[in-house]
């Protein structure tokens, strides 16, 4: 049996000498299993120097020759009309219906048709089975927000990466194990946005901000990085002991969390929240005037993704994540790439800055602004 190295090169030179090469040709003619192979193939893919294409590998770059589609003119170019596009979210209530809706009036300016998949989250073989429904239906696109967490999801992450449809994604990026992944993607600025609401509320007085986060958020992690971050870049004092994470609100036991945490960052004399979702900080709103603890007067509070903000009482401060507009951008942006013919189609990471809405609850008299 070669060793490795000496597979991986006669791999590489095979794939430069036809372009596109089976893998049972390849364990044929290197004498191996087809593990060894699948095993050499994964490593080479994950190095980017090679593509993987259903029963084969590539050349890292887009086959020429495609026949070209109408277009029309969008934000990256000419993008291709009447196309079936596939879109797959881990959910269809919490966060993601204006993200869709955004998907669906793109699609739809293009006279084409968008048709939703929901999956779960960290569920990369779900993920996986409604983009294969998809792809069995003809989609000539992908709109995909996998789960990017576990050797699963890295094993997700390879297979739309061989993809034969673009494919974007959405809310998500390649893990860094797969930093040559040449997928594009359509994210927000999360830990952007958690430093905004800091440096909002330094702005009013506020040297010290607890972030509230719950256990089921998937953006928990961003936020805590960029409150982490604009704590350090502003020369905050220490902040130890306030990232406080609470259950969902409504979930078993949750009035009884929300006091117990008010009453902690109370004694530790912070008098400024940021809370992800609207609906703890609605739900700590609550607990707050039962003890007595009076928004704005008492307390600030910042909320982040403002689906119901306005609704609260008082009304919320927000940062505003651009949901509509991002699932808009994902759905032009598969519609340019699905367009082009030049082969020469750069990868794109869109990124889009969330704005703070201002209202009542930190304390402001002003009309509602957008900084």
């Amino acid at each position: 049996m070669p060793l490795a190295a000496e597979r991986h090169q006669r791999i590489l030179a095979a794939v430069r000498k036809h372009g596109v090469v089976r893998l049972a040709d390849l364990v044929h003619q290197l004498g191996v299993t087809a593990v060894t192979v699948r095993r050499d193939v994964t490593l080479l893919a994950d190095r980017g120097l090679v593509q993987r294409v259903h029963g084969g590998i590539a050349l890292p770059h887009r086959v020429q020759g495609r026949p070209a589609r109408e277009a029309l003119s969008g934000p990256y170019g000419p993008m291709a009309t009447r196309a079936l596009v596939g879109m797959v979210v881990p959910s269809v209530e919490y966060y993601w219906p204006p993200v869709i809706q955004g998907a669906q009036t793109a699609v739809a300016a293009a006279d084409g048709r968008l048709i939703m998949r929901a999956s779960r989250y960290d569920d990369a073989a779900e993920d996986r089975r409604q983009v294969s429904f998809l792809l069995d239906r003809g989609v000539q696109a992908l709109l995909v927000a996998p789960t990017t967490s576990g050797d699963a999801a890295l094993e997700l992450m390879r297979w739309l990466g061989s993809s034969a449809v673009p494919v974007v994604l959405l809310e998500r990026r390649p893990p860094e194990a797969l930093a040559t992944l040449a997928l594009d993607a359509a994210t927000t600025a999360h830990p952007h946005g958690a430093g905004l609401a800091v440096r909002h509320l330094v702005t009013l007085g506020h040297r010290r901000v607890a972030l509230f986060t719950t256990r089921r958020s998937p953006t928990s992690k961003a936020l805590r990085t960029g409150w982490q971050d604009a704590v350090a870049a502003l020369g905050l004092p220490p902040h130890d002991g306030l990232d406080m994470e609470i259950p969902s609100y409504g979930a078993p036991g949750w009035a009884q969390a929300y006091t117990d945490a008010l009453k902690q960052v109370a004694g530790l004399g912070v008098r400024a929240l940021l809370v992800h979702s609207d609906r703890e900080a609605i739900g700590l709103i609550e607990q707050a005037r039962e003890l007595g603890i009076g928004v704005p007067r008492d307390l600030a509070v910042v909320t982040y993704d403002d689906e119901i903000g306005a609704a609260s009482d008082p009304p919320l401060t927000a940062v505003r994540p651009q949901k509509h507009r991002l699932g808009m951008l994902a759905s032009e942006l598969a519609l340019a790439r699905l367009a082009d013919v030049s082969g020469e189609w750069p990868v794109h990471r869109v990124e889009l800055w969330p704005n703070v809405v201002v209202r009542e609850s930190c304390g402001t008299e002003q009309d509602p602004d957008v900084l």
